[in-house]
């Protein structure tokens, strides 16, 4: 059996590429350090401008956004990103720790799907952040 972060095909496997955005540099290193153990490769941004040239130069099979970054809203990120044909089939999945108020407006704008940030890091510790990661890739698989 692969680890999760590998994807497997009849003859081949790839390592699954995630792009990561996320201002705080403590969440994340924390959400690097989950995501890489549990065989992803991950890709890492600190800021909108920046996780909008990695996008179009990775392609991954997943953009973790965090809403409120510098230099460019999460929400204004995924809106470029969804409008641009080359990352358009991207799943995003929203990274907030406010509430959920304008969870209809960000999937209405293309929002694969949302994770509080407390929950990664607290309490229920990564393994649900791996969960939603898991659940979306396998979600996108089967578009």
């Amino acid at each position: 059996m692969f680890p999760v972060g590998i994807a497997v095909t009849s003859t081949t496997w790839a390592i699954v590429k995630i792009l990561l955005v996320e201002d705080s540099k403590f969440l994340r290193m924390a959400t690097d350090r989950a995501l890489t153990t549990a065989g992803y490769e991950v890709i890492s941004a600190s800021d909108g401008e920046q996780a909008l040239r990695l996008a179009r130069e990775h392609l991954p099979a997943l953009i973790l956004l965090d809403v409120m970054l510098p230099k460019m809203t999460g929400p204004d990120v995924m809106r470029i990103l969804k409008n641009d044909p080359a990352t358009a089939a991207i799943p995003v999945m929203m990274l907030t720790g406010l509430s959920q108020k304008n969870a209809k407006q960000l999937e209405k704008d293309g929002a694969s799907g949302f994770f509080e940030k407390s929950d990664s890091m607290l309490g229920k510790g990564p393994q649900s952040l791996l969960a939603s990661v898991d659940r979306i890739l396998k979600e996108t698989k089967t578009r």
